[in-house]
């Protein structure tokens, strides 16, 4: 079992990866929510370079990614799951399901603590709202949340194929919820029941920082209900909202090197988005 999981690995992550972004990026050119400003080339070219380098980074910086781990703590009997031994029919969806809300509160951190805001902000500053907006993070947001999802794996025991799954999802679920797809109203109000839609986290893509400070689930919709983070729509609209942050805003800043740099840029005290919780274009 622990061989056939690491085996299949790989190739499952890359065919959900390929498949996702595929369909969303077929789907946002038959039926786009947004009008598109920027022309895709630029875009897609660098956010995905971007892919590349943040996975060459994990390989390199960690002898064992979270699948892997997994497995090492279940056979050092390490976390609570493997302590109680508890069976994989209830170890796997509680597994699944708290991976899920830690990463919610991941999310909320990374918004409230300067430092860690300066490099998700460059996820918010992408200047459109699209598939491969959710493949864009930077390396050092990255390393930090793949040292915490290892803490986490290690406390709770959680089973590999949980893990695997949770990354699956994860990743199709952040393709799924960042595209500018159109979705019937009355399909995504009972959509967003379950899952996070697009129109439902495009709102924490505003420029308003009070609608930044919303709508934090990446897979799950509930946290943001249970922790009164959910907000419906955004106040002009989708089609009128304004996407990103103040400070970065030229087609310069959606290229790579731009994007590695912007941690480093503006002042720290200027860096999250709860300072001026009705400020909209003073991110910084």
């Amino acid at each position: 079992m622990p061989e056939t999981i690491l085996a299949a690995e790989p190739v499952l992550r890359l065919a959900a990866f390929g498949g996702v972004l595929g369909v969303m990026m077929v789907w946002e050119l038959a039926a786009p929510r947004r009008r598109r400003e920027i022309p895709r080339l630029v875009r897609w070219s660098n956010n995905l370079a971007l892919v590349v380098l943040d996975t060459a980074i994990l390989r390199l910086a960690f002898p064992m990614l979270a699948v892997a781990f997994a497995l090492w703590a279940e056979g050092a009997g390490w976390g609570l799951f493997n302590l109680l031994g508890a069976p994989l029919w209830l170890s796997l969806p509680l597994s699944v399901l708290l991976l899920d809300l830690a990463i919610y509160g991941q999310h909320v951190m990374f918004h409230k603590v300067p430092l860690l805001w300066r490099f998700h902000r460059m996820h918010h500053a992408d200047l459109e709202f699209d598939a491969t907006t959710g493949l864009r993070f930077h390396p050092g947001e990255i390393v930090v949340s793949m040292l915490i999802k290892l803490a986490l794996v290690a406390l709770l025991g959680a089973p590999a194929l949980a893990v695997l799954v949770f990354e699956v999802l994860l990743n199709a679920t952040s393709m799924f919820n960042h595209s500018n797809i159109r979705l019937p109203l009355g399909l995504d109000r009972v959509l967003r029941l379950i899952v996070v839609t697009p129109d439902m986290h495009r709102v924490h893509h505003s420029v308003l920082r009070h609608e930044t400070d919303s709508n934090y689930g990446f897979n799950l919709p509930w946290w943001d209900r249970l922790f009164g983070t959910y907000r419906a729509q955004p106040e002009a609209g989708h089609d009128a909202m304004t996407i990103g942050i103040g400070q970065f805003r030229t087609p310069r800043d959606l290229w790579l090197d731009r994007m590695l740099m912007q941690p480093f840029r503006g002042r720290t005290n200027d860096a999250v988005p709860g300072n001026d919780r009705r400020g909209a274009a003073t991110d910084g």
